[in-house]
């Protein structure tokens, strides 16, 4: 293709070299010497060069897992050479070959064997990629070349490219509670913070939040930075009011909206608690071994909240990207808890994504915790043993973590502390002195608590009883005979060491003898 300029008009139009000339003649009927010189030559140039156009198919996103067809066209009056699929890295500057066609010979091969042959040759010019991953997203170039017709030695190439979007949905959505495990707050507000981790995705999903399944309502919030924060308690809880929900709202109809919110900081304030102690009223035998007393102390100590307004959602979001490509999303939900309100309330984490048909959709339930169910072992605690008191679970599915502590009525621990946290405590080589001790288990997170009690009973040894007699039989021989030894006019003539080894030996046996045997 040739351009040159038809008079009149001051306007260049490309015509083609072959048929531009005799649409010229008959037009204008006559023409310079040059101008025919001219096209003659583009025309015998044409005929010796050839023409050569590649343009490739765009594509459309595509998910992972599923097979993609490249499709390199292209139009030329030349003899093929080859054909050549580049992948194209670091902004266009590294070009890796991964399917090349060498029309001389008629074969095929693939540059990409470590991945063994993931390409197929459909078509002289057209390459399918089955099971495409995240790492195949990314640009690629198709390079046509073809003989020059006059040296038969130059290869003449052109090119095409096209942009292929690899899609990948989240494969991993979970809820947990910031700071938890946390204690119950009975005379102070307290925030509560929902975090919603999305991993997996590609493009960023969408996350939002719904409360007993419907939308809430949200005021959207930047997390300060760590500057900001300062590293102290006025970060994160000083960029959040306080916030409050109506006591007779609880099922209020809510919509998504991030962007013009409106809602009011509302003024929150408490009167003084009441406290509410619970006797159990369920009846245990206790076994031969420990005494386990159920739930006799329940604690549902809450504020009467006074509110004013409509509750108030903090929402955030921040994106994590990873070295695969994909894209963490973590949102965060923050208002303030309402013990008595917000027991038992059911907040789903949602998630949208171009690769999903459906939203993904995890749950939780917020609960306090109810009736922990200890486990002593062993069952029959002897003096000298290690006793294990563990929670084995409760009666309610408990959401977030309680925390659980350890605290003897009356008393200390055994290694002399008030208290032990975790799931466990372990009393190390129980002396007789702790039989009917009893034990308080304490689990509690932010929407209220619960004690439980156990006695443990401890049982002689008879083992240890059996070294005491034995240990006493030989203190009263060796006493017997010391005092026939003094009786005997022998033992006056001792000398003065021979009385220090005897009495030594006394001394000695009474250290392995305790005062109370």
């Amino acid at each position: 293709m040739v351009g040159v300029p038809r008079p009149g008009g001051g306007r260049a139009e490309h015509v083609n070299a072959a048929d531009g000339l005799w649409d010229l003649l008959r037009t204008k009927g006559k023409m310079t010497v040059f101008s025919l010189c001219l096209l003659l030559c583009a025309d015998l140039m044409d005929f010796a060069v050839g023409y050569l156009t590649v343009t490739i198919e765009p594509l459309p996103p595509v998910v992972v897992g599923e097979t993609v067809t490249l499709k390199c066209n292209f139009k030329t009056d030349g003899r093929l050479r080859e054909i050549v699929w580049y992948r194209v890295t670091d902004g266009g500057t590294i070009k890796q070959k991964i399917f090349t066609y060498d029309a001389m010979f008629n074969t095929n091969y693939s540059h990409m064997e470590d991945y063994r042959r993931r390409e197929d040759l459909v078509y002289q010019s057209t390459v399918r990629l089955p099971e495409v991953r995240i790492s195949d997203n990314g640009p690629y170039e198709c390079h046509v070349g073809i003989y020059d017709r006059a040296t038969r030695e130059k290869v003449v190439l052109a090119s095409g490219n096209v942009f292929l979007t690899v899609m990948s949905p989240p494969n991993n959505i979970s809820v947990v509670a910031e700071n938890s495990p946390a204690p119950f707050s009975r005379y102070q507000a307290q925030n509560f913070t929902l975090v919603c981790t999305a991993k997996g995705g590609k493009p960023a999903p969408s996350v939002y939040f719904k409360r007993d399944g419907e939308l809430i309502e949200v005021i959207s919030y930047t997390l300060p930075s760590s500057s900001e924060q300062g590293g102290g308690s006025a970060g994160v809880r000083g960029a959040r009011p306080l916030i409050s929900r109506d006591l007779d709202d609880t099922k209020l109809q809510r919509s998504l909206s991030l962007l013009d919110p409106e809602g009011r900081a509302a003024r929150l304030y408490t009167e003084i608690p009441q406290r509410v102690h619970t006797q159990g009223q369920q009846a245990s035998e206790p076994s031969p071994a420990t005494e386990v007393i159920p739930e006799t102390v329940v604690s549902r100590e809450f504020p009467r909240w006074v509110h004013s307004t409509d509750p108030l959602y903090y929402f955030s979001h921040t994106h994590i990207p990873q070295s695969d490509g994909s894209v963490v999303v973590q949102a965060r939900l923050t208002w303030t808890l309402n013990p008595q309100l917000d027991n038992d309330a059911l907040f789903s984490c949602e998630v949208k994504h171009p690769a999903l048909s459906m939203p993904m959709q995890t749950e939780v339930t917020l609960a306090a915790p109810k009736g922990p169910k200890l486990l002593m072992s062993p069952t029959r605690a002897k003096v000298g043993d290690t006793v294990r008191i563990t929670v084995q679970g409760f009666q309610n599915e408990v959401f977030p973590e309680p925390l659980l502590t350890w605290t003897r009525v009356g008393g200390r621990l055994l290694d002399g502390s008030t208290e032990r946290e975790g799931r466990e405590l372990i009393l190390e080589r129980v002396p007789a002195e702790l039989n009917g001790s009893m034990y308080r288990c304490t689990a509690q997170n932010p929407l209220g608590s619960t004690d439980t009690h156990t006695r443990l009973i401890v049982f002689e040894n008879p083992s240890m009883m059996k070294n005491t007699q034995n240990q006493n039989s030989e203190y009263i021989q060796l006493c017997v005979l010391i005092a026939i030894h003094l009786t005997t006019p022998a033992i006056v003539g001792a000398t003065a060491s021979q009385s220090r080894f005897i009495f030594s030996d006394v001394e000695e046996h009474e250290s392995r003898v305790s005062p109370g045997d």
